[in-house]
Order: C-alpha cells, then structure tokens, then sequence
C-alpha cells in the first residue's frame, strides 16, 4: 500500500471513528454508509474513479462478506477499509441485516 492510500485509510478512520465508538447510536451509524451509498450513480474519484454500489436490497450475508472481506484487507478500497476496520461483528450483522431488509431498501 503506497504513502497516499495509508493515508487515507488513516483520515477515513480518525473520520469515522467517532461515530463508530461504543454507543454511537444506530442511526449515526447508518447515515455514515448512507452519505455514498445512498446517493445515486454516485462515484468517487479518489484513489480512482468508483461507482459506489446501492445497498439497499442487497442480502444480507453478501454485505456482511464484504465488510468483513475490507476489514480483512481482502477488499482493497481505502475508505471502506478504514470503515469496516472500526465495526463490530455484531455492527457488521445488524448494518447488513437492516439493508437486506425492508427499511434499508428505500
């Protein structure tokens, strides 16, 4: 991992960790995906373009793979690395078991 993309991975985590810490609230938490995830054709364009995907309507056992695939490392994307690096087990179930159901679909 180059200079660039360590620092990254750091800032999305010093970003996001507030947010993540031990009673953070759900909807905190959920509003962090949401402000790419839930913007249409949204793209980023750091460290390359990336057209970020819906989550809403996704099974639940595929979300809970790949954030567990980033926090692993097996999934290369920088910011979702740093993200998924602060969940929980139990935080990465109840995200992917709330977009897999009906409220995450909207």
């Amino acid at each position: 991992m180059n200079l660039c993309r360590v620092v990254v991975v750091l800032a999305a985590f010093a970003v996001t960790q507030p947010v993540w810490a031990e009673g953070g609230s759900a909807a905190a938490k959920k509003q962090m995906c949401e402000g790419c995830h839930g913007i249409p054709d949204y793209r980023t364009a750091f460290p390359d373009v990336y057209t970020v995907p819906k989550l809403g309507g996704q099974g639940a056992a595929y979300i809970a793979k790949a954030l567990h695939d980033y926090k692993s490392g097996a999934r290369k994307h920088p910011t979702m690395i740093g993200i998924a690096a602060s969940l929980s087990d139990d935080e990465i179930t109840q995200l992917a078991n709330y977009y897999a159901g009906s409220e995450g679909k909207k």
